[in-house]
């Protein structure tokens, strides 16, 4: 059976008062306490965005399963940029070294990783713009207020330690995400 397409599809995404919301050529721009996040949305055709009154305002037409699924996307985009703005985005990483210590420190934009597994050359991890790292023992905490710029961060960091051709049951040394949080509404312990 054929789906259907939406005739008309409109949503409406409330905008904070803490943040700033700005729109030119469907690149968007929030404003925050935590800083600023920019997304082009360029790519999204058939779908209109535009700013009315404290709210952001999405619409389409003749929508498909796709053009409905991008629109969603979007409008998770967006939520995630508003979050990101007024709380901003934590990740936490562990040091894990069961033979050689592992030894961590953030210099420029980069995270350099030094004897792993006894290796002597430096494994080094992209730190992407509007992202903080910081060592605290065998803890790396990785946040900032764009949510895919601190995944991706926290992810460079991982990778960078993948150890090939060895038994990763015996070999697990490296440094591994273990916690993900939005700052502010943490759990208390």
């Amino acid at each position: 059976m054929k789906c259907l397409k939406a005739a008309y599809i409109r949503e409406e995404i409330q905008i904070p008062d803490k943040v700033k919301v700005s729109l030119e050529n469907n690149v968007l721009k929030v404003k925050g306490p935590k800083g600023e996040v920019i997304k082009d949305f360029s790519y999204a055709k058939g779908i209109r965005i535009q700013l009315n009154e404290g709210k952001i305002i999405l619409e389409t037409t003749f929508a498909d399963r796709r053009k409905k699924a991008l629109l969603y996307s979007i409008i998770a985009h967006i939520k995630n940029m508003i979050t990101g703005t007024i709380n901003g985005y934590r990740y936490y990483l562990k040091v894990i070294s069961t033979h050689f210590p592992i030894s961590v420190k953030v210099s420029g934009d980069e995270v350099q990783v030094s004897n792993l597994i006894g290796e002597k050359n430096i494994r080094r991890a992209k730190i992407l713009p509007g992202v903080k790292v910081t060592v605290k023992g065998e803890d790396i905490v990785v946040e900032g207020s764009d949510i895919y710029n601190v995944a991706q961060t926290a992810a460079n960091i991982e990778s960078s330690t993948k150890i090939v051709g060895y038994d990763r049951r015996i070999f697990s040394d490296g440094i591994y995400i273990y916690k993900k949080e939005v700052i502010g509404l943490e759990q208390s312990d």
